[in-house]
């Protein structure tokens, strides 16, 4: 079985200026996990729920142990408040972001020719769980991990007849 017989065909795209903010919309309101980012016919990135999450890491925490002097005791309250000011003023910043800026750009992609079982071993190789579908270089389609199961489900389908 092709690839290109299980595909999601003219998968939902955004541009690389799109904010954050309006691909996050966009992936929860379809329920998708992921969009090829396009410029024209060119695909030019990836862009995933786990990249947009990326961008809400906090801060490492270092393993050092920090006993304050009683002077620091006084500035701390003041410390973290600064702190706080800088955590809303970034968290705001990210939904304007363009999504150029958070996508993956060394995109892994297939042909459509090729076969499922191809495109499921690339995809565990690799750790992705869609793949952006080329044909003739230019953005043809979208095949995830729910593609391949089903159609694999539909080619080993047991006949009815044997469920009695």
């Amino acid at each position: 079985m092709k690839v290109s017989e299980v595909m999601t065909r003219n998968p939902i795209t955004v541009a690389p200026d799109t904010p954050v903010a309006e691909v996050s919309k966009t992936m929860k309101k379809n329920r998708i996990g992921g969009l090829p980012v396009v410029e024209g016919d060119n695909l030019v990135g990836i862009v995933t729920e786990t990249d947009i999450l990326s961008l809400l890491n906090p801060p490492e925490i270092s393993d050092d142990l920090w006993l304050p002097s009683p002077f620091e005791i006084i500035e701390i309250p003041i410390r973290e408040l600064m702190n706080w000011e800088k955590t809303k003023e970034a968290l705001s910043d990210i939904g304007e972001m363009p999504v150029s800026e958070v996508m993956t750009d060394d995109v892994i992609a297939i042909d459509g020719d090729e076969d499922i079982e191809a495109a499921a071993s690339l995809m565990m190789k690799e750790g992705v769980a869609r793949l952006p579908v080329l044909e003739n270089g230019v953005l043809a389609g979208i095949l995830t991990r729910a593609d391949i199961v089903h159609g694999l489900g539909s080619r080993y389908n047991p006949d009815e007849s044997e469920e009695e």
